[in-house]
C-alpha cells in the first residue's frame, strides 16, 4: 500500500513539472458551478473569478466580471470553488505508522531518505487541494524542512505554502525515542529539541528562530509520567518565558498539549494555539476562548491511532476510548466557543487524505460550511495572513480549489478535488 502511494506522490510530482502559470500568460476567468467565497456559509451560484498573475482580481456575478481581451476560460461545471484549504498541523516528514513505527523513522531513515519522502508527500497534499500546511515539528529531521520549505518557494518541487516549525522544543528525557526502553548509556538521536530551565528553553527559541523557523512549537505536556503517563513538563513559567521570547522574535506559539493542566498552563502562559487538546475540559476550553487560543484538534490521528494500535476497522464497529475522548473534547471546545482550525496531524496517517479532518469535524458537530472555513478564512487568521489568504476576494492571493458537487451540503465531497491553483499556478484542471 505505501508503494501505491508513493507511486501516486511521484506522478503527481511529475505532472506538476511544468505547471500552468497565469503570471505567464492570460488572464485566467474561472467558472464554476458555484464560489464558496469563505466570507460567510453562502455558495454564490452563478459566480465567476478572474485572475491575473498571482492574484484574484474579480468576483462576482459572471455578467458584472469584465474579461480583458485574450482571457483564458475554465469551465467547471458542477463544481464549488473554494479558497485553497489549509491544515494546520501536519507532519510531512512522517508516514503512517502502520507503515514504519515513528521510532524506525526516525532511527532507520536517513535524513535525506525522508527529505525524498517529504517532497512526494507535500506533492501530495496539494493535488489534494491543500494549497497551505503548518509543519509542527520534523521529528527528528532537524532542520530539513527549511530545505523543503525553499524547493517549494523557488518552484523545484510542487507543494503548499510551507509554514515550518522546524525541530520542536521538549522537556529534557521527555521525548523519543526513549529514553524509557533503551539502554541508559545510549546517545540517540531525538525526535525534538531538548531543554530544561529558562535559559536552556529562551536558548532553543533563538536558535530554532534564527535558523528560520516560521513558528515555535513547544510540548506542554507528555507521556513522561509513571508507566508513560500524560504530565505536564514544562511550568507555568517556563512556558510564560517561552511565548515572550518567540513573540519578540516575531514568532506564535503552538502548543501539544492533551491533559487539562497542560492546556491550561499553555493557555495562560499566552500560546497561540494548542494542539490535540483530547483531556480539554469545559473549564479549560473556556479559559482558551477568554485568552483567544485557537484549537486544533487533530480528530483524525485519533483515528489513525486507533486503527494502529486499538483494533479499531475505519467505519465499523465502535470507537476506542481514545476517539470518544477526542470527540469529547471537540464537542467541549464548540460549546465554549473556542476558534477551531483545521488540523489534522497529516502523516500520522497518509499524506493527501488531509479532508479526512474535515468529515471527522462535521461528525463531531460542525455543519460543513463551519468545518470549511476553519480550512480557509480561519486558518488564515490564525497564521496572520487573514489580509491576502483563506478567501475569494478580489486582491487576495489566488489559491483556489474547485471541488465536484457542494461540499457546504455534503462535506465527503471535499475529497473529490478536480482544481487547484496556488499563486496563480495551476496544478491540477480537469
Amino acid at each position: 500500500m505505501r508503494q501505491l502511494r508513493s507511486l501516486i506522490a511521484v506522478a503527481a510530482l511529475l505532472g506538476c513539472v511544468a505547471p500552468v502559470c497565469a503570471a505567464d500568460g492570460p488572464p485566467v476567468l474561472l467558472r464554476p458551478a458555484g464560489v464558496f467565497t469563505a466570507e460567510d456559509a453562502t455558495v454564490h451560484s452563478g459566480w465567476a473569478v478572474l485572475v491575473q498573475g498571482e492574484r484574484i482580481i474579480a468576483v462576482g456575478a459572471e455578467d458584472d466580471v469584465a474579461r480583458p481581451p485574450g482571457t483564458r476560460l475554465i469551465d467547471l461545471p458542477g463544481a464549488t470553488l473554494l479558497p485553497g484549504l489549509m491544515d494546520l498541523h501536519s507532519h510531512v516528514f512522517l508516514h503512517p505508522y502502520d507503515e514504519t513505527s515513528w521510532n524506525d523513522q526516525v532511527l532507520k531513515e536517513p535524513v535525506p531518505y525522508r527529505t525524498i519522502e517529504a517532497a512526494g508527500h507535500v506533492a501530495a497534499s496539494l493535488q489534494a487541494g491543500f494549497t497551505t500546511l503548518r509543519d509542527l515539528g520534523t521529528e527528528g529531521a532537524g532542520y530539513a524542512d527549511l530545505s523543503v520549505r525553499r524547493a517549494i518557494d523557488e518552484g523545484m518541487i510542487p507543494g503548499p505554502r510551507l509554514v515550518v516549525a522546524t525541530r520542536a522544543i521538549v522537556a529534557t528525557g521527555c521525548y523519543g525515542p526513549g529514553p524509557r526502553g533503551f539502554r541508559p548509556d545510549l546517545e540517540l538521536p531525538r525526535g525534538a529539541q531538548e531543554a530544561c530551565g529558562v535559559p536552556e528553553i529562551l536558548a532553543a527559541v533563538r536558535e530554532q528562530a534564527g535558523h528560520g523557523a516560521d513558528w515555535i512549537k513547544v510540548y506542554a505536556d507528555f507521556g513522561c509520567g509513571p508507566q508513560g503517563a500524560e504530565v505536564p513538563t514544562f511550568t507555568e513559567e517556563e512556558l510564560r518565558r517561552l511565548v515572550e521570547a518567540s513573540h519578540l522574535l516575531g514568532r506564535r506559539v503552538a502548543a501539544h498539549a492533551t491533559t487539562p493542566e497542560g492546556m491550561r498552563r499553555a493557555a495562560l502562559a499566552g500560546v497561540d494555539t494548542i494542539e490535540h487538546g483530547y483531556g480539554g475540559t469545559a473549564k479549560v476550553f473556556q479559559l482558551m476562548a477568554e485568552h483567544d487560543v485557537a484549537y486544533f484538534p487533530t480528530l483524525t490521528a485519533a483515528e489513525a491511532y486507533a486503527e494502529y494500535f486499538d483494533g479499531y476497522v475505519r467505519g465499523e464497529g465502535p470507537p476506542s476510548e481514545g476517539m470518544k475522548r477526542a470527540e469529547r473534547a471537540f464537542r467541549a471546545a464548540l460549546d465554549a466557543g473556542v476558534t477551531i482550525g483545521c488540523g489534522s496531524d497529516v502523516g500520522v496517517f497518509a499524506h493527501g487524505t488531509s479532508y479526512r479532518e474535515l468529515e471527522w469535524m462535521v461528525r463531531a458537530g460542525m455543519h460543513p460550511d463551519q468545518a470549511l472555513l476553519a480550512a480557509t478564512a480561519v486558518g488564515a487568521k490564525v497564521l496572520g495572513r487573514e489580509s491576502d489568504l483563506g478567501r475569494i476576494r478580489p486582491g487576495y492571493l489566488a489559491d483556489l480549489v474547485a471541488v465536484e458537487g457542494d461540499p457546504t451540503q455534503d462535506i465527503s465531497l471535499a475529497a473529490r478535488v478536480i482544481f487547484v491553483m496556488k499563486g496563480g499556478v495551476i496544478y491540477k484542471e480537469p
